[in-house]
């Protein structure tokens, strides 16, 4: 399927933003984990796993082409780290108010890629009809 610019867009950012975090919080997981009340060994596994998760959507996000299903697994993976870090703000041991905060605020920030990303998929797919 030929993606639109548009969900190429979306899918680089979506990158930037997994690379930038994974980037920002793997080195910095010890200092975060009092004031956000996150285990620091979470907040690092989280972390590492965004480099991959971000490299696959930059590679993704820089083709002409690709398969729907590369898309798609994209906006399911981003709907489960939604309902993940929202459901942590709200059940983690002892995150704090600012943990709270932050866990649901950038789930809430994937969730609005992950809308993105669907409108661009059916974007391209209208392109394409």
């Amino acid at each position: 399927m030929q993606l639109s610019n548009f969900l190429r867009t979306v899918l680089k950012l979506d990158a930037a933003t997994c690379l930038g975090m994974g980037a920002l919080v793997l080195p910095a997981a010890a200092a975060l984990q009092a004031p956000l009340g996150v285990d620091a060994n979470l907040l690092r596994s989280a972390a590492a796993a965004l480099i991959p998760i971000g490299l696959f959507m930059l590679w993704v996000g820089t083709r002409r082409e690709a398969p729907a299903g590369f898309v798609w697994l994209i906006i399911l993976g981003n709907l489960a780290w939604t309902a993940g870090s929202l459901l942590a703000a709200a059940d983690l041991p002892g995150v704090t108010a600012l943990g709270q905060l932050l866990v649901a605020g950038q789930g809430l920030g994937v969730l609005a890629l992950a809308i993105a990303e669907w409108a661009g998929l059916r974007q391209s797919r209208v392109a394409v009809a």
